[in-house]
């Protein structure tokens, strides 16, 4: 299964272009894909809704939207109706296989008087894979300092923890089976999940600790039952190379796979060669 993350800049190429078509093109070998900074109806991308764009361009995979940011966009036309529209900033997660549930996550968001801040989350898909179903989250956090990630690292591994203990997206019998709100079988909530996205951190930064626990000296990093692995290292990458975004020499896009599902990482590599956007897309491929 190949899987790819991708912060695609809301489309804006490294030639200053707006062109989903490219984005789309450098990602269509993917089974899994999951996508930051996608706007829907914003002018500076010519007011498209650019998860539909995208998708049509990808007409073989299933996708979701999770929208972060939301405010109005709504006008009237030319007769005077109102036109209900959102302005949307958010993630999008796409697969070859259905997905089978999803659900959208705000993370934690500091309020400042002159810094841009956002509003981010963690997408969440459901899908079934070779080792049965696995929960991907597509994750954008904060451009800032780790103060303000911490607590989204935090909130994402709580969501990370609690989700099989609260069950798929509908769980349980229902007291009228005929009234059909248990229709369809049951979506599983799944132990084992994959991370995937922007993380505007480096391996050396507390937020990255956080995530895959402590390194030994002499052993390397210690895979903690219920935690997360690095992807890139653990598909034998050196933990110094790569470069995931244009005006740096570092790695803050990341794909980090839980524990149990460490040992189906074949292979890890960036696509330096990708112009869709001011990052790079990073790729791993899993042996499900």
């Amino acid at each position: 299964m190949k899987i790819v993350t991708y912060n695609i800049q809301y489309g804006l190429g490294q030639d200053g272009r707006y062109d989903l078509a490219r984005i789309a093109d450098e990602i269509s070998q993917a089974d899994l894909i999951a996508l930051q900074e996608v706007d829907r109806h914003w002018q500076r991308s010519g007011g498209v809704d650019s998860p539909a764009v995208i998708a049509s361009h990808l007409p073989e995979h299933h996708w979701v939207y999770g929208a972060n940011m939301d405010v109005d966009a709504s006008f009237r036309d030319d007769q005077n109706r109102l036109v209900n529209r959102r302005r949307q900033f958010g993630t999008m997660i796409l697969s070859r296989g259905p997905i089978l549930s999803t659900r959208n996550f705000p993370l934690p968001k500091i309020g400042l008087a002159e810094n841009h801040s956002i509003q981010q989350g963690a997408l969440e898909a459901v899908v079934d894979t070779g080792r049965g179903p696995v929960r991907f989250y597509s994750v954008h956090l904060s451009h800032l300092v780790p103060a303000t990630r911490m607590p989204q690292v935090a909130a994402l591994l709580e969501i990370h923890d609690r989700a099989p203990r609260e069950g798929g997206a509908w769980c349980g019998g229902h007291p009228d089976p005929a009234s059909g709100w248990t229709e369809g079988d049951m979506p599983p909530m799944p132990d084992q999940a994959i991370l995937l996205g922007d993380f505007n951190f480096t391996s050396q930064c507390p937020e990255f600790a956080a995530i895959v626990g402590p390194v030994d000296p002499k052993y390397g990093p210690l895979k903690q039952f219920g935690r997360f692995v690095d992807a890139w290292t653990q598909a034998g990458n050196r933990d110094e190379d790569g470069r995931t975004i244009l005006d740096r020499p570092v790695r803050i896009d990341h794909a980090f796979v839980s524990t149990g599902l460490h040992d189906a990482v074949r292979t890890a590599w960036i696509n330096n060669t990708a112009t869709g956007s001011d990052h790079y897309p990073l790729w791993i491929e899993c042996d499900f």
